[in-house]
This record gives structure tokens, C-alpha cells and sequence, in this order.
């Protein structure tokens, strides 16, 4: 009709927030639940930190704020095809190709839900493996998965240093993983931040 102004909705933060209910490590038993949403946060502030110990440390030019937003989203995905295990999706090249299918499916959802003026902010933290190669974003994914690896570790360690063997061999694939990375920033972390994490409160209060 005219003269009538249609309201448009846009749900793009609606459904990101639907990653808290969205649990992590379905197949293994956890002292404390992990959601999606507590994993980027944790994901985005060890993308933060590499980034940050690259650039004081090993004289690297690191966007830090960028490789912090790109972690933010990095399984924003998950919302529509939750968390699919490691075991599960690595262990067979086909299911790891379906799997990568309903990931790009997912993320095209996520994006038109994006208000088109804000698209091109949003849009290429969903998929930031299209990253055109030498971009700053394909430099920084690096980091990005690095964090995704190391925060699966020190979830590990966390997990050990509470008793639960049920984490021991991941703890060990998982440092594997990130050794096999060679990257300095990781050796940085392991060796001056890492430990603080099988401390107690207490412990971690009088060692400063």
C-alpha cells in the first residue's frame, strides 16, 4: 500500500546468541559443560593474545582486533549444524566433505540474515576461508585456528587437572596438534601462560 513503511527484522544476533545452548565435547564426560558461545570468547581472547605475543615478542604486524573478530564467529555456523566431534568429522574424508558443505550452507543462511547496510562487515567474518590469498584475513586465520586448537588443549588441561582422565589422550593429541603448528607464539603460551591454568585459585594468587 503506499505510504506504508515496511518493518524489516533482521535476526543475525538473535540466533549467535543461541550459541550458549549449543554444548561442546558431546562425546566425552566433562567435569564443567562448555557451550559454543563460551568457546569464541575464549577462542577470540587466545586469537587476541597470539597475536599480541607475536607482535612484542617475534616483530610480526599482527591485527590483533581483526584475528579477535574473526575468532568471535568462527563457529558461528554451529548454530544451525551444532558441534559436530573431531573423531566424527575428521575420520572420514566423506562425512568431512558433507561436513564443510553444510557449513558453507549454514553460513549463507546466517549472512541474509545480516541488514545488507552492515553485510560487508559481517558476512566475511562467517566464511574466512574464501579469504582471497595474501589478504590480511587469510594471514590472521592462522592465528585463528591456532587459538581453536590451543583453547581445545588448555580445556584439556583444565579437565586433567580436576581428575578426569577421560581428557588424558586428547590432552596429548591436542599439544601434538599445536607443537606440529610450529609457530613461536604457541611455545611463548605454552611456556609462560599455560601452567597457571592446573593451579588452584590459591595457588594462582600467591605466585604474584
Amino acid at each position: 500500500m503506499k505510504g506504508v513503511t515496511l518493518k524489516l527484522n533482521y535476526h543475525f544476533p538473535a540466533y549467535l546468541y543461541r550459541l550458549q545452548y549449543i554444548r561442546r565435547w558431546s562425546l566425552m564426560r566433562s567435569t564443567a559443560s562448555e557451550s559454543v558461545a563460551q568457546h569464541s570468547f575464549q577462542v577470540g581472547l587466545l586469537a587476541h593474545l597470539l597475536c599480541s605475543i607475536g607482535n612484542a615478542c617475534f616483530t610480526r604486524s599482527l591485527n590483533a582486533d581483526r584475528a579477535a573478530a574473526m575468532a568471535l564467529f568462527h563457529d558461528a555456523t554451529e548454530v544451525f549444524t551444532g558441534d559436530i566431534a573431531t573423531p566424527v568429522k575428521h575420520n572420514n574424508p566423506r562425512l568431512l566433505s558433507s561436513f564443510r558443505d553444510m557449513e558453507r550452507a549454514a553460513a549463507e543462511r546466517l549472512a541474509a540474515m545480516i541488514p545488507p547496510e552492515l553485510g560487508d562487515v559481517y558476512a566475511p567474518l562467517l566464511q574466512p576461508q574464501d579469504s582471497p590469498a595474501g589478504s590480511e584475513d587469510a594471514g590472521l586465520l592462522q592465528y585463528v585456528k591456532a587459538a581453536d586448537v590451543l583453547d581445545a588443549y588448555l580445556k584439556c588441561v583444565l579437565e586433567t587437572a580436576a581428575g578426569n582422565r577421560e581428557f588424558a589422550a586428547a590432552r596429548e593429541q591436542t599439544l601434538a596438534k599445536l607443537h606440529a603448528l610450529s609457530l613461536p607464539e604457541i611455545g611463548y603460551f605454552l611456556e609462560h601462560m599455560a601452567p597457571g591454568f592446573e593451579m588452584s585459585l590459591d595457588e594462582l594468587s600467591g605466585t604474584n
